[in-house]
């Protein structure tokens, strides 16, 4: 028997699925100022994220209740703490619904706004880069532990 290879996100009933310490999913597509729709789904001691234009990290997680607010779910990793916050629920269907213009981001989870019209004061870790004024890629991040459902993902642009 040979090295199965790394772990590889999967596609379960139109659900993509986390592959937990894996690689990160990034669309093809770039993008400037969006709004995102997504319902996600978080397992048990599990940690994912999005990032919006690839840059800035909006944290999906129900194991780092220890650690700052802004680590928490629907926060901006590291910047902007999620207020008010929602309990962990694992293995529970969630929905954000994500405008970000320039770096002004507005987060609502379960259709509660969470961020409100925030500055983003600069790129979160993991970041594909730090050209800011550029557009770039969604990604959905794979390299932490556990495992995150994701489906019904839509992307427009904002006006």
């Amino acid at each position: 028997m040979g090295n199965p290879g790394p772990p590889v996100w999967t596609v379960r009933d139109g659900t993509l699925v986390t592959p937990g310490n894996g690689p990160e999913l990034i669309s093809d597509v770039e993008v400037q100022d969006f709004k995102l729709h997504i319902e996600f789904n978080c397992g048990k001691d599990s940690n994912s994220g999005l990032y919006l234009r690839g840059r800035y990290e909006v944290q999906i997680e129900t194991d780092s209740e220890a650690e700052p607010p802004s680590h928490h779910t629907g926060g901006v990793y590291g910047f902007i703490e999620p207020y008010p916050e929602f309990p962990r629920k694992p293995d529970v269907w969630q929905t954000f619904d994500i405008t970000l213009i320039g770096r002004k981001v507005t987060v609502a989870q379960n259709g509660v706004v969470i961020v409100h019209d925030k500055q983003i004061p600069g790129i979160t870790g993991g970041a594909l880069n730090s050209h800011e004024a550029l557009p770039a890629p969604i990604y959905l991040q794979g390299t932490e532990k556990g495992h995150v459902s994701f489906r019904n993902i839509v992307l427009t642009p904002a006006k």
